[in-house]
C-alpha cells in the first residue's frame, strides 16, 4: 500500500479498548498478508507461521488448507 491517507471507518477503526484495528479493505489495498495474524486478514493468514495460522483459521471457523 502506497503512502496514502488512511480513513477511519474504511481503512481502520478504534475498538472498545482503544486499539486501532485495520479493516479488510486496508489489507486488500495493501495486497498481501503481513504474517502478524490481523483480525480482518482476507488472505487466510498465508504468511502466519504454524501453529498460529491453524489456530487463527480454526477460530474463524475455517480449516487450514492441507496443501501447506
Amino acid at each position: 500500500m502506497s503512502q496514502k491517507e488512511l480513513i477511519e471507518g474504511i481503512h481502520y477503526y478504534i475498538n472498545e479498548n482503544g486499539f486501532v484495528v485495520l479493516t479488510e479493505q486496508y489489507h486488500l489495498e495493501k495486497g498481501f498478508c503481513c504474517g502478524l495474524g490481523c483480525l480482518h486478514c482476507p488472505y487466510q493468514y498465508e504468511n502466519v507461521p504454524e501453529p498460529r495460522r491453524s489456530e487463527l483459521l480454526f477460530s474463524k471457523g475455517k480449516m487450514p488448507d492441507s496443501s501447506y
